[in-house]
């Protein structure tokens, strides 16, 4: 890591550049993410009072941040950051895999609350077949392994649901719907973990599940990401069917295949989704079977295997048929310098990539804590700069496109707290439809409304009313009022003057 006052020369010198970039074009719709990993051992111990503190002080700065969306991982190895009747307790929560956490709660829930009273998304965050990690030296008698050991391989140290089984799917689908059914999720999230990472010498165990349900294959590879292909598309019918507007989403290592092996690949040289880790993720976007694809495109511009400004726009190319978000390295943009301004790092070169090119409709963080530490002055940059203005995320008209109706009856009011813009939630025909967060804007009083410029955002809440800045009773403003439903399907305003 380099040394912290070239981190603070680094940002000071991309300052100029950012800004002149980002405030020329700031997107009301944009995906802003970021990812909150437990696997790394981060809450690992922590007492319940200590964890929901830690989780506070990040929520808070990273939506200060402008992000949006937070991808939680609450399953990581057949186990549970929440309480689970299938899975033990996860012992990157307690220490020891099955220990329920005392006093009692329930992390998953606490922070689709606290997500929620944000204005943020909650996506939850499982990994499907990986069972054990080489940290882990017990398993809980509750554990999946204990109860159906002739579904799981050992492989290089860890243990995995063998993906031929179709015990497995049927398995890992009961999970996702557990979830979905109990818990008001926006989305549920896969990363890059399917079949495991190669490991040279070393043969993935499954001859047995090959032989049982190989279904007339004769191409192990071919039949590895058929398996791949049906649990993913079984997955996204089990959300769709369980509840229809909660998000399906992935994040696939950054390379699907190279140019040398797939005259449709990318220029680049390294491991790949298709033949490696038998992830065939244009077939899943193609086909609609999930909602969004987040590849980690973590390499710098420039890396002579995978150039980030190659890849972007690979993907921009070939993945259009659903949302596409890039995952950003933190640590990686803010330690590598600007092949054509070696003077700065990469987080201008970057956002201008991604912003310039139209199919690609935001980005993810890897990782949340990088950005809360603000490493190279990364969250500073995005504070002033990339995320000035609030965003609200993309919608999925693939889904669902209808907005809901307007707010009623908005009016200011004077309270004992002070003035008060109340409105009241419109009526819903349905579930699918019914407001869920509201947008408040502002504009002076002879200002041309316009609900484009994410600049006059004042407040993207859940709460039917905005406490008014008032001033001196004698400047007039102009505010608007729109709801969202669960989708983000944005209804016709409502305006009100006020004098403030």
């Amino acid at each position: 890591m380099k040394a912290k006052n070239l981190f603070v020369l680094l940002a000071v010198l991309l300052w100029g550049a950012v800004s002149s970039t980002a405030q020329t074009y700031s997107p009301k719709r944009e995906f802003r993410g970021a990812w909150i990993q437990c696997v790394n051992g981060q809450f690992q111990g922590m007492t319940p009072q200590a964890m929901q503190a830690k989780l506070v002080r990040q929520l808070d700065n990273l939506k200060e941040a402008g992000i949006n969306a937070i991808i939680f991982q609450v399953r990581a190895e057949c186990d549970a950051l929440y309480p689970s009747s299938y899975e033990p307790w996860s012992r990157f929560l307690t220490g020891v895999q099955g220990l329920p956490p005392s006093p009692s709660w329930d992390p998953l829930q606490f922070m689709i609350d606290e997500c929620h009273r944000r204005g943020m998304e909650l996506h939850a965050w499982i990994n499907p077949y990986r069972a054990k990690t080489k940290g882990t030296t017990a398993l809980s008698p509750i554990h999946p392994y204990n109860k159906y050991p002739n579904l799981f391989v050992e492989y290089a140290g860890q243990l995995y649901f063998d993906p031929g089984f179709p015990e497995s799917r049927k398995y890992i689908c009961t999970i996702v719907r557990d979830i979905v059914h109990r818990y008001d999720v926006d989305a549920i999230h896969m990363d890059d973990y399917f079949y495991p990472y190669p490991t040279p010498g070393e043969a993935f165990p499954d001859d047995v599940s090959f032989a049982a349900y190989g279904r007339g294959f004769t191409n192990k590879a071919d039949w590895r990401r058929d398996n791949v292909n049906v649990l993913i598309k079984e997955i996204h019918e089990t959300v769709r069917s369980c509840k229809p507007w909660v998000k399906f989403g992935v994040s696939p290592f950054g390379i699907y295949r190279n140019q040398k092996n797939d005259p449709n690949g990318s220029h680049t040289n390294g491991l790949q989704n298709y033949d490696d880790l038998y992830a065939d993720v244009l077939l899943w976007v193609n086909n609609g079977w999930v909602d969004y694809n987040i590849p980690q495109i973590y390499w710098e511009i420039g890396h002579p295997a995978a150039d980030y400004d190659t890849l972007i726009r690979w993907w921009a190319r070939h993945s259009a048929a659903r949302p596409l978000y890039i995952g950003q390295d933190v640590n990686r943009t803010v330690e590598k310098a600007d092949p054509k301004n070696p003077r700065q790092n990469q987080m201008p070169a970057k956002y201008r990539l991604q912003r310039m090119l139209p199919t690609v409709m935001g980005s993810c963080q890897w990782y949340a804590d990088a950005v809360e530490s603000n490493v190279g002055n990364y969250r500073t940059v995005l504070v002033k700069d990339i995320h000035r203005y609030p965003a609200l995320p993309p919608t999925s008209p693939f889904i669902d496109d209808k907005a809901p109706d307007k707010v009623k009856k908005l009016k200011p009011v004077w309270t004992e707290d002070g003035y008060v813009l109340f409105w009241t939630a419109p009526r819903a025909h349905d579930e699918m439809d019914e407001a869920v967060q509201y947008v408040v804007y502002r504009f002076e009083h002879k200002e041309k409304v316009n609900l484009d410029d994410p600049s006059h955002i004042v407040a993207i809440t859940r709460d039917p009313f905005y406490r008014l800045p008032y001033e001196d009773g004698r400047t007039r403003y102009r505010y608007v009022v729109t709801a969202l439903d669960r989708l983000h399907n944005e209804s016709k305003a409502v305006t009100k003057k006020v004098k403030l």
